[in-house]
C-alpha cells in the first residue's frame, strides 16, 4: 500500500511542477492602444453560429468596438431553430461592417463546425482571418494587438486560449477542470520554442490565421470530421511545416462555455473521447486521472496506517495545491477547490460515458446534431 500510494504522490508532485512552469512561464496577451493604422492590415472577423440568439449579439459587437482594423464580422447561421439570424440582420441593418451568411446543407463526411468556418474563409476578403465563437466576447483594443503578436512570432495560427466567464455555482465548480486537464499535462513552455506536431495546441473559442496559409494547407477541411477541430488543426499545422502558437488570451477574449449541468455534461462529452488518438491514450488519461487526482481523496478516511496516511494527505493537499495555483492565474474562485473530488468523479464519469456513447451507443450530441465515427 505504502509504495503505490508512493507513486501517486511521486506523480502529483511532479504534475505540480509542470503546472507551476507553465503558470510562470506562458505567454500572456493583454490589450494594448496600438494604432492600428501601424500594422497596415485588417482583419475579417468570422463567428460560425448555431442557436446562439443569447450571446450572439455581445460578440459582435465586442468585434465592432475593435476599430477600422475589422473589416467585417461575417455571421454563418448553421440552420439554427431560434432567433440567431433575426439578430444578425438586424445587426447587418445598423452596420454594413456586418454580414449574415445564410448556411447550406451539411454536406456527407462534414461536422458542423468545421464546416460553418471553412464557409465563412470563403466569403471572407481581408489577409487575417480571426475565428471567433459566438459565445467569446473581445476586450477593447485587442485584435490589434493579435496579429502584432502573430507577426512578431512569426506565426501563421496563434489561438488565444479565453478566460471563462462563470456565473453559476455549478460552472464554478466544474468548467475550471479544463484549464486543470490541460496545463497539469501540457507542456506550454516547449510548444512555443519547438514546432513539434504533437506539441500543437489551440481554443476554437478564438483563432487567428494568415488568410494565405489557411487557403494554401486546407484550413478547416484538414479537420472536416473531427469534433476536436481547433487542436486538431494546430497539429496539422505544424505537421506541414507552418508554426503555430496557442497563448494565454484571458484578458483579451471570455468565453462563458456552458451555463447549466446538462450543457455542462453534452459539451464535456461532445470534446472528451473524440479529443484521443487511440483508446489506449483514452484510457491512460482516466487511469491516471482516477490515480493520481481522485484517489488520495477516496482513500484517505479510510486508511489506518500512519505512513500511508501522511503520504496520501500529501498527495491530495499537492493536488489542491495545484487546483489553487491555477485558480490564481485564471481568476477563479478559491471555495469550489474544496470539491475538487467530486468534480473529479463527475468529469471521469463523464469521460467514460462519451467514450460509451461514441463506441456502442448512438454517438455524442452536440447542438441538435448527432455525431459518430466517420460520419
Amino acid at each position: 500500500m505504502i509504495y503505490g500510494i508512493s507513486i501517486v504522490a511521486f506523480l502529483a508532485v511532479l504534475f505540480f511542477f509542470v503546472a507551476f512552469i507553465n503558470v510562470l512561464s506562458w505567454k500572456r496577451v493583454r490589450p494594448s492602444h496600438m494604432q492600428t493604422t501601424q500594422l497596415g492590415t485588417s482583419v475579417s472577423v468570422l463567428i460560425p453560429a448555431r442557436n446562439e440568439a443569447q450571446t450572439i449579439e455581445r460578440s459582435v459587437k465586442s468585434a465592432l468596438r475593435q476599430g477600422d482594423i475589422v473589416a467585417e464580422v461575417l455571421v454563418y447561421d448553421d440552420h439554427s431553430e431560434d432567433d440567431t439570424a433575426t439578430i444578425v440582420q438586424r445587426l447587418s441593418n445598423n452596420n454594413e461592417r456586418v454580414k449574415l451568411i445564410v448556411g447550406k446543407q451539411l454536406p456527407a463526411g462534414w461536422y458542423g463546425k468545421p464546416h460553418a468556418c471553412y464557409q465563412l474563409a470563403q466569403h471572407a476578403r481581408s489577409p487575417w482571418l480571426l475565428f471567433l465563437d459566438a459565445d467569446a466576447e473581445l476586450e477593447p483594443n485587442c485584435i490589434a494587438t493579435m496579429v502584432a503578436e502573430a507577426v512578431n512570432n512569426k506565426v501563421s495560427l496563434m489561438s488565444f486560449w479565453p478566460g471563462l466567464s462563470l456565473g453559476s455555482y455549478v460552472e464554478k465548480i466544474f468548467m475550471p477542470l479544463l484549464n486543470f486537464f490541460v496545463f497539469t499535462i501540457f507542456p506550454t513552455f516547449f510548444a512555443s520554442r519547438f514546432n513539434a506536431e504533437q506539441l500543437g495546441l489551440a481554443h476554437g473559442a478564438c483563432m487567428l490565421f494568415h488568410k494565405e496559409t489557411y487557403f494554401r494547407l486546407g484550413g478547416h477541411s484538414l479537420v472536416k470530421n473531427e469534433l476536436f477541430e481547433d487542436t486538431m488543426l494546430a497539429r496539422w499545422w505544424r505537421r506541414k511545416g507552418e508554426r503555430s502558437l496557442c497563448v494565454d488570451g484571458q484578458d483579451v477574449v471570455r468565453v462563458r462555455m456552458y451555463s447549466s449541468l446538462t450543457e455542462i455534461w453534452e459539451g464535456f462529452s461532445k470534446n472528451f473521447y473524440p479529443g484521443f488518438r487511440s483508446e489506449i491514450m483514452f484510457w491512460f488519461f482516466i487511469l491516471l486521472h482516477f490515480s493520481v487526482f481522485l484517489y488520495p481523496f477516496l482513500l484517505l478516511p479510510f486508511t489506518t496506517d500512519a505512513n500511508v496516511y501522511l503520504v496520501t494527505l500529501l498527495a491530495a493537499f499537492v493536488v489542491l495545491s495545484i487546483r489553487f495555483m491555477l485558480a490564481l492565474r485564471f481568476g477563479y474562485s478559491l471555495l469550489p477547490i474544496l470539491l475538487h473530488p467530486v468534480a473529479e468523479s463527475f468529469v471521469i464519469a463523464v469521460g467514460i460515458t462519451s467514450w460509451w456513447k461514441w463506441k456502442y451507443g448512438s454517438g455524442v450530441r452536440w447542438k441538435g446534431r448527432t455525431y459518430q465515427p466517420n460520419t
